[in-house]
């Protein structure tokens, strides 16, 4: 079973995350605005498939990346969440949540042996020249 996909986000804590959001946009050229920036792809073994992968900043007081208590967060692209979430409960990986279930895609998020706080996200089915 293909487990990690890519890389669907950077999600990091900072001080003041709409002067960082136009640090990086002036200096790095990253088109930052209130939720970040959007990277958008083509799937290599099909480039008629496209993909996306999120960089966002947020406040150092956020729960979003409890229980963890470090300053970011990896989202992960995997294929078939359900099953790899099986094997993950199999191998007593640490679930911090059950699956949710959105438009754009299904998530969970895990701790690594080290506390870090990991995001998986399958997308929602993604077809020919649209993101899903």
């Amino acid at each position: 079973m293909k487990k990690v996909t890519g890389i669907g986000g950077v999600f990091f804590k900072c001080e003041d995350p709409q002067k960082m959001n136009e640090w990086y946009s002036k200096h790095l050229g990253i088109p930052a605005g209130q939720y970040g920036a959007t990277f958008e792809w083509r799937q290599d073994e099909n480039p008629a498939q496209t993909g996306s992968t999120s960089w966002s900043t947020f406040p150092q007081d956020t729960k979003y990346f409890n229980p963890s208590t470090k300053p970011f967060m990896i989202n992960y692209r995997v294929e078939n969440l359900v099953s790899l979430v099986a094997e993950l409960k199999k191998d007593n990986i640490t679930i911090v949540d059950e699956i949710a279930e959105f438009d754009y895609g299904k998530f969970i998020h895990i701790l690594d042996p080290e506390g870090n706080i990991i995001e998986l996200w399958e997308p929602a089915a993604e077809q020919d020249g649209e993101a899903g």
